[in-house]
């Protein structure tokens, strides 16, 4: 498990990457093509996040209900995804970014695991963004997993939001999200970062997530700081 050290000051922003597939099926391409399309659209986004004032980068890369998908396409993205962190740690590395793996690592493949775990390792000082990749993961799961090492008479929401860093390799407390962009047209939350998205500010672009641009990033962090963010108070006792 990753040691507690805070993260980088910023924004917290989460990205459900969405719609690889529907990409890739546009231009009568295999599903797999649109994951790696998908794979590289994220260097660019994670370069430029520290720039835009984002501190954490929290993405969703394989939700514990993907492994009802077809096993050649399962075994693609598990492939791509260890891929990425071979081929990508160092120059991580090197801009000051730390790698966290958030969910479930007991059903990942073993050179995967000694993937992440090598990522971690190596880029543990990154002080600049803090990247947070979501694989296995099911925020219902995690909340039930986290309920049961609370004690159900003393505990608050801290013990909670402790117990969620513990159980998702988080390394520490669950940690707000500020604002949550999904790509793709679709509108709902799909079983992520429930509870830390209590107050999140919610993004929705029909863009699917291989033409994702850092423009429309920046786009969406100016039209959040827009929005007037009460968290059930009046405006002025904000």
């Amino acid at each position: 498990m990753q040691s507690a050290s805070l993260p980088p000051t910023g924004l917290h922003v989460a990205i459900i990457m969405d719609g690889n597939g529907r990409w890739a099926r546009a231009r009568g391409w295999p599903r797999e093509w649109g994951h790696r399309a998908g794979a590289r659209a994220v260097r660019p986004v994670v370069e430029a996040a520290p720039d835009l004032g984002v501190g954490i980068l929290t993405l969703y890369a394989f939700s514990s209900d993907n492994w009802q998908r077809p096993r050649r396409e399962v075994d693609a993205l598990l492939g791509l995804f260890r891929r990425y962190l071979l081929a990508e740690t160092e120059e991580l590395a090197r801009n000051g970014v730390r790698l966290q793996v958030l969910g479930r690592r007991d059903r990942l493949p073993d050179p995967l695991v000694q993937a992440i775990e090598g990522a971690e390792g190596v880029t543990a000082g990154g002080d600049r963004l803090l990247l947070r990749l979501a694989v296995d993961y099911s925020s219902r799961e995690a909340l039930t997993a986290a309920a049961r090492l609370c004690d159900p008479l003393h505990s608050g929401r801290e013990d909670l939001a402790q117990a969620l860093g513990r159980v998702t390799h988080g390394g520490g407390p669950a940690m707000d999200v500020d604002l949550l962009v999904r790509t793709g047209g679709e509108q709902r939350l799909s079983d992520f970062l429930l509870w830390e998205c209590a107050y999140a500010e919610l993004h929705f672009t029909p863009t699917m997530w291989p033409d994702f641009t850092v423009e429309e990033l920046a786009a969406a962090v100016r039209e959040f700081r827009t929005r007037d963010r009460r968290f059930g108070r009046i405006a002025s006792a904000v």
